[in-house]
């Protein structure tokens, strides 16, 4: 599985890089703050809405640490998707939140 640092993903946000972010965190992690414009999808619900996914699309999964975005992007490899995990998670983003 792919990686990458919470700070490449803060630089392809300044560069206005077109990026599909998919925050795996609970609700109430979400509401504390999550990268602008990341879809908010729970683990839990990985496997029932990767059908509204597009396997042309290379997504980054995010969520605390990089633990539970790591257990969704190998669920989603192993249906196919190109994914990556953002290592770190959401405890080493220094960017922008919503």
């Amino acid at each position: 599985m792919k990686e990458i640092y919470t700070f490449e993903v803060e630089a392809l946000l300044k560069e206005k890089t077109a990026i599909n972010l998919i925050d795996v965190r609970e609700a109430d992690e979400v509401q504390a703050g999550k990268i602008p414009n990341a879809m908010h999808i729970p683990l839990g619900l990985v496997e029932y809405k990767m059908h509204d996914l597009d396997k042309s699309k290379e997504y980054i999964m995010v969520c605390r640490s990089g633990a539970r975005s790591s257990k969704a992007a190998m669920l989603l490899e192993s249906h196919g998707f190109k994914v990556v995990n953002m290592a770190g998670g959401m405890l080493e983003w220094n960017g922008q939140t919503e």
